[in-house]
């Protein structure tokens, strides 16, 4: 059975959405630089479907220099991600970070097979490129941090970046050394 939305103590729908992140929205620290209000929900799986790298309409991204991910239908194959349940009011600043897409509306499993609905991203319109060795290592932090299951991060871990050797934002440069930082002290 598929749930749409969260009721409040008095069975009034909540000012809240759910939004199921596959790319760089899986690291915590990622999405709060434009989406402070979200809050971990759970794993998922969605079914059905395929990740895949690429530029919109051929133009690289600016940001990433080099592919960002999308999703395309595929029977047969899965992709893991990270349910956000974030505030309404954060919807502008999601829909105008993911520009390059359109918004889908699709139902993910949680890791007990329980089916939601939830709010996604994909690119309708992009020529496959590899993506930077930066977006790639944002993924696999985000996918690491959430636990996404073990044979799926090793999926993104053989993606093969392309050989972009420059700097990307610095709020992203900050995330991966911070990130870097946490995994050799652990």
């Amino acid at each position: 059975m598929a749930t749409s939305g969260f009721k409040d103590q008095r069975g009034q729908e909540e000012e809240s959405f759910l939004y199921f992140a596959y790319g760089s929205n899986l690291l915590t620290e990622r999405i709060h630089l434009q989406n402070p209000s979200a809050a971990f929900f759970c794993v998922a799986r969605l079914q059905d479907f395929k990740l895949d790298f690429g530029n919109a309409e051929g133009k690289e991204s600016k940001v990433w220099h080099g592919g960002i991910a999308t999703i395309f239908q595929s029977p047969g194959d899965d992709v893991w991600g990270v349910v956000w349940k974030m505030n309404k009011s954060n919807l502008s600043s999601l829909d105008k970070q993911e520009k390059a897409y359109a918004p889908i509306e699709v139902n993910v499993y949680t890791q007990e097979g329980k089916e939601i609905t939830c709010r996604t991203y994909l690119m309708r319109n992009y020529e496959s490129a590899p993506p930077s060795p930066q977006y790639k290592k944002v993924i696999c932090m985000g996918a690491k941090e959430n636990g996404l299951p073990l044979e799926y991060r090793r999926k993104l871990d053989a993606i093969e970046p392309n050989d972009y050797q420059g700097r990307v934002s610095d709020d992203v440069e900050d995330i991966i050394r911070e990130g870097e930082a946490k995994l050799i002290s652990t």
